[in-house]
């Protein structure tokens, strides 16, 4: 029986102002020349059992890394503990246990023996390694000579050729190509059915709640939220819209909780922009503001599936704009476009804006059942039509939300708009 137990773990790191302060209390370790400390991890306790898969989540150094570490024996927890029952395969830092100057052939061998495998098993499973990583023959190259995607294909296919009990994942999956990374993703839903215990670190959501039995939300080293992966999920893309929307100071009009209950055309967007994470054009207008309302005509905190959703787009003229064209960009949490619209696409078409007045347009859409995600808006104002135009200003991920679950599953991206009729088939 496998199991995964970490126990009120703490995990502290020392601070130096100066390399000589940590060599000095190397030699002298009472004196304590220490400058400060970092918690990583504070009283985080969970449990995995056999067959389970426990994915974590949470920003940048939030300490799922090092939970990983814990669990892997790397590290040893300053405070708590952790304990660990089963055989461990872990795929933790690109390349990690690698020498760059052996082949990916002798550090395959290394790795497995690392792992407890004897010189017979390797021998046996070294064809299957070799033909998941598909390298060719790099498998007798110096490892300082592959490409990121190379490393870890290796690395992957060494550690589940040695068959684990319990296997841990970091983020390294996102560095390989599309076709690599769905074969991973194969082989750990196959490790799944097998009942392998599984500790899985991503920042993509959807991969979280298609695999995940649970999800563990880690914020600043401290547990969040521990349940089931949809749950979990949207309260932590909320957090995270939240934080996206207050990172920048609150200017007058801000949305919030007391927005209007019927949308008013009339009224220009809030002039806020939420987020500006890069700003391009001529100049020549630009956008102020932009606003996402729910069916009611309120800020809306998540974008819901079935229901109908206004983006709102104000902007202002700097010098006299011809032919106006305001529209949007929508981009999934890998940053890819994924939809987009404009005045000019929706057969709307604007009179010439003049310097000095703006205008303010609203796109009401019916949002379709997508995957669990966050989506960001990048609005934006051009001058011309949709074949010749210049751009006088693009707002990248002006504002982002989540996207909450829907009235059923979906099952890839998004769910089509279907309707299934079962047809008598007779013999003839």
């Amino acid at each position: 029986m496998t199991k995964v137990v970490f126990n009120a773990v703490s995990k502290r790191y020392a601070a130096y102002f100066r390399p000589a302060d940590r060599l000095r209390e190397l030699v002298w370790p009472r004196r304590g020349t220490a400058s400060g400390e970092f918690w990583a991890l504070r009283e985080v306790s969970f449990d995995v059992a056999t067959g389970e898969t426990l994915c974590l989540i949470g920003a940048n150094g939030s300490g799922k890394s090092t939970s990983l570490q814990l669990a892997a024996g790397i590290l040893r927890p300053t405070e708590g503990t952790v304990e660990v029952q089963g055989r461990v395969a872990a795929l933790l830092e690109l390349g990690a246990g690698f020498h760059p100057d052996f082949t990916g052939r002798e550090n395959a061998r290394l790795s497995a023996s690392l792992f407890g495998l004897s010189g017979r098993e390797i021998r046996d499973r070294f064809a299957g390694i070799e033909e998941f990583a598909e390298i060719g023959d790099f498998m007798d190259r110096p490892v300082k000579t592959y490409s990121t995607g190379m490393v870890v294909r290796l690395a992957f296919a060494v550690a589940i050729s040695v068959e684990p009990e319990i296997l841990l994942v970091d983020e390294a999956l996102a560095v390989g190509d599309y076709y690599f990374r769905q074969r991973c993703m194969r082989k750990v839903h196959e490790l799944r059915r097998k009942r392998v215990t599984i500790l899985f670190v991503s920042h993509a959501m959807a991969d979280v709640q298609a695999l995940g039995t649970r999800a563990l939300w880690l914020d600043g080293g401290r547990v969040a939220e521990l349940g089931e992966p949809s749950a979990v999920v949207r309260k932590y893309l909320a957090r995270m819209a939240d934080r996206i929307r207050t990172s920048s100071a609150a200017g007058p009009g801000a949305p919030g909780p007391e927005a209007p209950t019927e949308i008013a055309p009339a009224r220009a967007a809030a002039r806020n922009l939420p987020n500006i994470d890069q700003r391009f054009g001529t100049g020549r207008a630009e956008v102020t503001g932009i606003e996402v309302l729910d069916g009611r005509g309120r800020a809306a905190r998540a974008l819901v599936p079935c229901q109908q959703t206004t983006v709102r787009i104000t902007a202002r003229a700097a010098r006299r704009i011809a032919a106006p064209n305001i529209g949007f960009m929508m981009r999934n949490h890998l940053g890819i476009d994924f939809a987009g619209t404009n005045t000019a696409r929706e057969g709307c078409p604007m009179d010439p804006m003049e310097p000095g007045e703006a205008r303010t347009v609203d796109f009401h859409l019916d949002v379709p059942e997508l995957y669990a995600g966050s989506f960001s808006f990048a609005p934006a104002i051009a001058d011309g039509d949709l074949v010749n135009y210049e751009i006088c200003d693009w707002v990248d991920n002006a504002l982002a939300l989540p996207m909450a679950r829907g009235p059923g599953e979906v099952y890839g991206y998004m769910h089509l708009p279907c309707r299934a009729e079962v047809v008598d088939v007779r013999e003839i």
